[in-house]
C-alpha cells in the first residue's frame, strides 16, 4: 500500500518533497482559517500558493501554476477586502452573503474567459497530449471563480471548491503528487464543513 501511494517519489528531489509537504500543510491551515471566516486564511494561503507556483513551474504543470499565481494575487486582494472596517463599532465591511444575479453572470464570464485563456496557453505550449490537460482547463475555471467568490465572502465559493477538490484528488494522484492529492482530499472534507459553518453564520444574521 505504501509503495502504491508513494512509489512515484523514488528518486524525487528531497528539497521538492519537503516544499510540497510544507505547501500542502499551509494550504490546509489556510482552509481551516477560511472555515472559521478568519482573515488569517490569506497570509497562510499566500505561503502555500507561492511555494506551489515554484513547484508547478518545476513540474511543468502550466495550468496549475497559473491557478496558484492567481490565488496569490487574489489572496492579497481578499486580505485587503476582509480587513476593511467601518463605523465606530469597527464593523466588517464585507459580511458573508449570497450571490446576486449580477455576480452569477460575472462568475460565468470569469469561468469562460479563464477556460479559454488556459486552452490558448495549453495550445501554445503543446500541452494537450492527454485527457488530464482537458480536465485541468475545467478545474482552473472552477477554482478561479471560487477564489473570486471567497474574496467577496460569497457562500457559494464553497460549492465550487467542493467540485474542484473532488476532481483534483484523483487528478493529482495520477500526476504523481500524492501529498497534494491528500491535501485535496482533506480540502473536500473541510469545504463541506465550511459551507455548513458559513450557512449557519449567514442564517444567524438574517
Amino acid at each position: 500500500m505504501i509503495d502504491f501511494l508513494f512509489s512515484q517519489y523514488n528518486g524525487y528531489s528531497t528539497l521538492f518533497l519537503w516544499l510540497e509537504i510544507i505547501a500542502a500543510t499551509f494550504g490546509l491551515i489556510s482552509v481551516l482559517f477560511a472555515t472559521k471566516n478568519n482573515i488569517l486564511v490569506y497570509p497562510t494561503g499566500i505561503i502555500s500558493t507561492i511555494l506551489y507556483v515554484y513547484l508547478l513551474f518545476q513540474w511543468e504543470l502550466i495550468g496549475d501554476m497559473l491557478i496558484n499565481g492567481y490565488y496569490t494575487t487574489m489572496s492579497f486582494y481578499g486580505w485587503y477586502l476582509w480587513s476593511k472596517k467601518k463605523g465606530d463599532n469597527n464593523d466588517i465591511v464585507l459580511p458573508i452573503t449570497k450571490m446576486n444575479n449580477k455576480e452569477i453572470t460575472q462568475g460565468v464570464v470569469i469561468f469562460l474567459i479563464t477556460t479559454l485563456f488556459v486552452v490558448a496557453i495549453y495550445h501554445f505550449f503543446n500541452k494537450f497530449t492527454s485527457w488530464v490537460a482537458y480536465v485541468d482547463t475545467f478545474t482552473t475555471g472552477i477554482f478561479f471563480v471560487g477564489m473570486w467568490l471567497m474574496a467577496k465572502r460569497k457562500i457559494e465559493n464553497w460549492i465550487l471548491w467542493i467540485i474542484g477538490d473532488i476532481i483534483s484528488i484523483p487528478l493529482y494522484f495520477h500526476k504523481g503528487y500524492t501529498f497534494t492529492s491528500f491535501q485535496y482530499l482533506i480540502f473536500t472534507i473541510i469545504a463541506f464543513y465550511a459551507y455548513k459553518e458559513w450557512k449557519r453564520n449567514l442564517t444567524n444574521k438574517i
